[in-house]
């Protein structure tokens, strides 16, 4: 990345922090730094027209901002994400919270929801954080006015081998599987689950005929094989990172990056159908192998698994954040479902669910430029553009179709506001603190702001006068490198090397 610090623009305001005591903030200790641009990099006429929201992932604070970098509304929590953000046609804001619940290590923690009108104020508030459960990672506003969020439930390993696990592979000696549940809010600090799918009712496999699940599991593609990943099992077996309602199918769309595929289930029946055969996956791609049939792996660990909306080109196709790791590049992939009039899906032939083929798909022309290894996401826009968060860089970038980037941001926010010229640190996995985990783009008529003028309220950071964009989305050394390889767990001075 080349280095330019020079030419602020002195006309730019600068948001200040607020006066008086901030919130409690996760301690971070500094692995390193990187050299960064920060604020807006490119905003070109053929950008789409809205506005972005994000949550920086180790701050409390949630902005939307105009593709200027100017700040429209900003939101301030006691709590940092855990993980995604939303705004409700009604403008209010829907936060997902990290509760730091240690019961549960393993990534995109969360256990807290929270409710913000337009102007801030908390307006409800929903915990689902124990020594049993968490919720975690993602949310799906329904249509209803409910919540769909995705939870994990505590496992022994006796019960792991009860249900055909491989006690030998089970890394942690628990499991933690997922279960996606439907939240009704009951009043301003309650709410009621209404509805539940459990990853634990639809088990297959043929490891252990002694078990009741045992059976074909090439033969069952709508169940899922405790041992189909061929590696160790940990806690966070599932590990689902987002989720995604379909309201003409009243179909959800679940990220299992523990598989490397994204599954869909039916969302129309109800919590005692849910564990029989009837909630069984509806459709499932990415990973053929984790069913027992050959076939090219098309997905890597990825993230959030979406149907592109109505008034978008692409609408009903499904695009996904193609993370990469064991790839060693990232890709924003767009595919069709091979979608039957009954809202089923169509195998083929040999026992696998197509496509063979994306309809699109993004990478840099060097594909090593651009690798976000985790969390990140992808966003169709009306215009045909594609939203892009690498999340582990911090950079919030829009291309064409044919793959122009006609906008970028950088996130200017760490566990505090950064001034332009100071570096990012990195954190324990080498990802830079100014991270975030998923960014929205919302069209200027959409319902939230209806009868609001959105006023610019000043920018994070000074913008550079003549910003150029990174040479590289990526950082290869930082991402090949493990915490707990050949002494990386250690923090690092200033100029990269190991204390």
């Amino acid at each position: 990345m080349k280095k330019i610090m020079a030419g602020l623009s002195a006309a730019a305001l600068c948001v200040c922090c607020a006066a008086g005591q901030e919130p409690v903030r996760s301690p971070e200790t500094s692995y390193g730094d990187t050299v960064r641009q920060l604020g807006v990099i490119k905003n070109t006429a053929e950008a789409s027209p809205g506005y972005t929201l994000f949550a920086p992932k180790h701050y409390t604070s949630i902005y939307l901002v105009a593709n200027d970098g100017q700040i429209v509304n900003e939101w301030k929590s006691q709590y940092e994400p855990g993980q995604s953000v939303y705004l409700l046609p009604n403008g209010h804001l829907l936060h997902c919270c990290l509760t730091k619940n240690k019961s549960f290590i393993g990534g995109g923690e969360g256990g807290r929801l929270e409710e913000f009108d337009w102007d801030g104020k908390l307006v409800w508030e929903y915990v689902l954080s124990d020594d049993k459960n968490l919720m975690h990672h993602d949310i799906a506003p329904l249509p209803n006015g409910n919540i769909l969020a995705m939870v994990v439930e505590l496992k022994s390993l006796e019960e792991a081998v009860k249900a055909g696990f491989n006690p030998d592979a089970v890394n942690d000696g628990k499991l933690f599987p997922d279960y996606i549940v439907e939240i009704q809010k009951t009043g301003p600090k309650s709410g009621k689950i209404v509805w539940e799918w459990h990853v634990w009712d639809h088990l297959v496999q043929n490891f252990d005929k002694t078990k009741d699940n045992y059976g074909d599991v090439a033969k069952t593609p709508g169940r899922i094989d405790p041992n189909g990943s061929g590696r160790r099992v940990k806690a966070f077996w599932n590990h689902f990172n987002s989720i995604d309602y379909n309201a003409k199918l009243d179909q959800i769309v679940i990220s299992a990056r523990g598989n490397s595929e994204f599954w869909i289930i039916n969302h129309g029946i109800t919590t005692a159908e849910a564990k029989g055969t009837k909630g069984d996956l509806l459709y499932r791609w990415g990973n053929p192998s984790t069913y027992q049939h050959n076939g090219k792996q098309m997905l890597f660990q990825q993230h959030d698994s979406q149907w592109t909306p109505d008034g978008c080109p692409g609408a009903g196709n499904i695009l996904v954040f193609n993370n990469g790791l064991g790839r060693g590049y990232t890709s924003v992939d767009e595919l069709t479902a091979p979608l039957n009039a009954d809202g089923t899906y169509a195998l083929k032939s040999d026992g696998t669910y197509g496509p063979d083929k994306l309809v699109w798909s993004y990478t840099d022309p060097d594909p090593k430029t651009f690798f976000s290894q985790e969390i990140s996401s992808a966003q169709r826009l009306p215009n045909g553009n594609t939203l892009i968060c690498a999340g582990v860089h911090g950079t919030l970038f829009e291309v064409t179709p044919d793959g122009k980037t006609v906008w970028e941001y950088v996130n200017p926010v760490t566990t505090r506001v950064l001034k332009q010229g100071e570096t990012v640190p990195l954190d324990h996995r080498y990802h830079a603190q100014n991270a975030i985990f998923k960014a929205q783009r919302y069209a200027p008529d959409h319902p939230a702001f209806a009868g609001r003028e959105l006023k610019p309220r000043g920018l994070l950071v000074e913008n550079l006068e003549n910003p150029v964009s990174p040479e590289r989305r990526a950082d290869q050394e930082h991402a090949n490198m493990k915490p707990d390889d050949g002494g990386g767990s250690k923090p690092r001075d200033g100029k990269g090397a190991r204390k």
